[in-house]
């Protein structure tokens, strides 16, 4: 981002009467309003700064009147239910928290896809964050299960048994203590000890372009952490004991989870690590409501490809008097595409489900996962599996990795290979099971 968007003038200063506009205008005001335009981007659309300030009052009274008011303590928090996001929030109910189905027919969501979506959001959240790697070499070391040698793949692993922890404590509240930890994961072994699983106690920290210096935002000052902690847990935590006197302040879970992800970047209470916190702390809660096809959802990988949106939306929250709309659009916006992605990546799955089910009915005595991974690995015929690295992508200990791929290389489906203290293993195209088959035919 090159410079600051321009703030929305304060001084609106007059009231106007819509019904003396003209039909341009009225047009005008009906348009931008339901695409949400921010003040700055009116500023190339309407030349006359006199009709811009007049159309963005007009704005401005219409947002305000169906504003819905977020009961937090120390922010006046608002949002407007626009078209956009209702179309995503219902594409969000009809497919995250239900069974996913691809053709009329229910997909089986196997372990492996979890872990390749956990795999995907933890290099994505950590490359949003400045880590200096690609999205295969950092697979290819968490499918292999290897240390990490760099600051960038200490992040990479860092993010993705963060994710791990929050699968693990969905069912549980939201504390003090799992915001520590969850910062303590993504920041180990990358920054400075003394900010590791602990609080900001300066006001040195602020959001600006490394390269420029150029300051997006200042944090609120550090003496309010504790009590905005306390606000944040009691907020996520409080529909899950609902009070009388809370009807009619529901908030959509999705949402709510979008609101959590705002809260964190905009309190800032780490020195470091507080945008991948945010995001894990959005995972945690919408999974913890029921939306458990998240697991499947690498929403950082959309991010990425618009860091430079994700960054306005923040700023045209912040400048436009807490309007969480812009914030919440492009977040629902990320996950409404990144359910895309998942719905095609199911149906390739979906074929090859039905590919395992053939490799199943022509060899005895074949459990499930033994079919996938001679699927696998007839599909990358030219690459060699380590038994960590099945260990990796099926979510089984050593030793069951150990035995299925020994019993495939005895029955002579692979051949195997040793390379120092480590066994490889490689598809054997000699076999029968290779000579018949579609993967052979589509790569001749």
């Amino acid at each position: 981002m090159q410079k600051l968007p321009e703030k929305p003038p304060s001084d609106l200063g007059f009231s106007f009467d819509l019904s003396g506009s003209d039909d341009e205008f009225k047009r005008l005001v009906s348009e931008y309003n339901n695409r949400y335009l921010y003040w700055d981007e009116l500023r190339y659309r309407i030349e006359d700064p006199e009709r811009r300030k007049q159309l963005w009052t007009v704005i401005k009274i219409l947002r305000q009147m169906r504003y819905e008011h977020i009961p937090f303590r120390t922010l006046d928090l608002k949002y407007s239910f626009i078209p956009e996001i209702i179309r995503g929030l219902h594409t969000i109910d009809r497919y995250l928290s239900g069974t996913i189905q691809i053709h009329n027919k229910a997909i089986r969501m196997e372990p492996s896809y979890i872990i390749n979506s956990l795999m995907e959001e933890a290099i994505s959240s950590s490359i949003l964050e400045g880590a200096a790697t690609t999205r295969k070499a950092a697979k290819e070391m968490l499918r292999e299960g290897r240390k990490p040698k760099t600051h960038a793949e200490q992040m990479v692993v860092n993010n993705y048994e963060a994710l791990q922890l929050i699968l693990k404590k969905k069912d549980a509240p939201l504390t003090r203590e799992l915001i520590l930890d969850v910062q303590r994961i993504v920041t180990a072994g990358t920054i400075e000890d003394k900010y590791v699983g602990k609080f900001r106690t300066d006001n040195e920290v602020v959001v600006a372009d490394s390269g420029t210096g150029l300051v997006y935002h200042t944090p609120p000052d550090f003496d309010e952490i504790e009590g905005f902690v306390g606000d944040f847990c009691t907020f996520a935590n409080e529909d899950k004991t609902p009070k009388k006197e809370a009807l009619g302040t529901f908030i959509h879970p999705v949402i709510k989870g979008i609101l959590l992800h705002y809260l964190m970047g905009y309190y800032h209470p780490f020195n470091d690590g507080n945008g991948r916190t945010a995001r894990t702390i959005f995972y945690w809660f919408v999974l913890s409501r029921g939306y458990w096809l998240f697991e499947y959802l690498p929403v950082s990988r959309i991010i990425l490809k618009s860091r430079k949106n994700y960054g306005l939306a923040y700023l045209y929250t912040e400048y436009d008097e807490s309007d969480l709309t812009y914030f919440l659009r492009y977040n629902i916006s990320c996950i409404v595409q990144a359910l895309d992605d998942l719905l095609k990546f199911l149906e390739r799955k979906q074929t090859e489900q039905n590919a395992t089910k053939a490799i199943i009915k022509k060899i005895d005595e074949i459990n499930q996962r033994q079919a996938d991974i001679l699927r696998e690995m007839m599909e990358h015929s030219d690459e060699y599996y380590s038994i960590r690295k099945i260990m990796q992508m099926y979510a089984v200990v050593y030793q069951t990795a150990r035995t299925d791929l020994m019993d495939l290389e005895k029955r002579g489906f692979l051949i195997k290979q040793q390379r120092g203290r480590e066994f490889l293993f490689i598809f054997n195209e000699n076999s029968d099971l290779w000579k018949k088959s579609p993967v052979k035919s589509a790569k001749e």
